[in-house]
């Protein structure tokens, strides 16, 4: 090849380059955990293609340069969360709660976390759980005492999640722990979208492939920043936890066998089967 030749070719091989950069940035990214050839990793989705990481996207990481395809790997949940906050009564047509009233919270085990594809198992028929579709902010920094207009800079993105629920026991404060914190009762996931108008988003729960939710994240009573803000004001948020938005309402029991699809405008799908802990 003569010196011409080398120098087209250099300049080719840029501009396909910076094409397929170019292209690449125009995706949505979604972010991940997956499971793959032994290990856990971190990546970042752009279509169909997993592009790992060093280190936790939380941290900064960057791409290894390795692609994987999605199909190969094993979903894990897409953060580890040391803290699972949730809110009740969050939409407007739940309860009569106004904008007027503070956050009513409480709380669920990161141990009742599983991932997208992994099952709900239902321990006892008398606990009646209940499926709960919601939108989940992830923390991207840690926050304490911010104010509204600077808690979205503390948010990482949106993820999806299911807040099961046991209905069949009491749900006072002394056993709302229970009903909510089982194991498998925290499916989360797929994977995290940063950058959405997260308080306008479409959320649709289908179980056995019927409608059962369908409402817009605008009509939440507390949107993201004021929900961020309001809990750093009495607890610290660390990178990774996350906060249970609220359902709006419809939920209903699940049986083994159900298979459970919420989707959320801008990130995909999470879908978890139910199974009867005795089989």
């Amino acid at each position: 090849m003569n010196a011409r030749a080398a120098i087209c070719a250099c300049l080719l091989a840029l501009l396909i380059g910076a094409g397929a950069a170019r292209a690449f940035d125009d995706q949505p990214r979604k972010y991940l955990r997956f499971h793959f050839d032994g290990a856990d990793y971190f990546g970042v989705l752009v279509s169909d293609t997993i592009f790992e990481l060093d280190g936790d996207f939380l941290d900064g990481a960057q791409e290894t340069g390795r692609s994987i395809p999605l199909e190969a790997v094993q979903l894990l949940p897409p953060v580890v969360p040391s803290k699972v906050i949730g809110l009740a009564f969050n939409y407007a047509a739940r309860e009569g709660f106004t904008a007027s009233d503070p956050p009513a919270l409480f709380a669920k085990l990161p141990s009742a976390v599983i991932p997208h594809g992994a099952e709900i198992i239902i321990a006892d028929a008398a606990h009646e759980p209940h499926f709960e579709g919601e939108m989940v902010i992830v923390i991207g920094t840690r926050a304490r005492e911010v104010s509204r207009d600077e808690a979205l800079g503390h948010v990482f993105g949106v993820t999806i999640g299911n807040d099961v629920t046991a209905h069949g026991l009491p749900q006072t404060p002394f056993h709302v722990l229970r009903a909510k914190s089982m194991d498998t009762y925290a499916p989360l996931g797929p994977w995290i979208v940063p950058g959405l108008d997260y308080d306008n988003l479409t959320l649709t729960t289908h179980v056995n492939g019927e409608r059962v939710q369908h409402r817009s994240t605008r009509r939440m009573v507390h949107g993201v920043a004021e929900i961020v803000a309001a809990i750093s004001a009495e607890m610290t948020l660390e990178p990774g936890d996350v906060i249970y938005t609220g359902t709006p309402g419809g939920s209903a029991a699940l049986q083994p066998g159900d298979v459970v699809e919420i989707t959320l405008e801008g990130v995909g799908t999470l879908r978890n089967s139910v199974a009867d802990a005795q089989k």
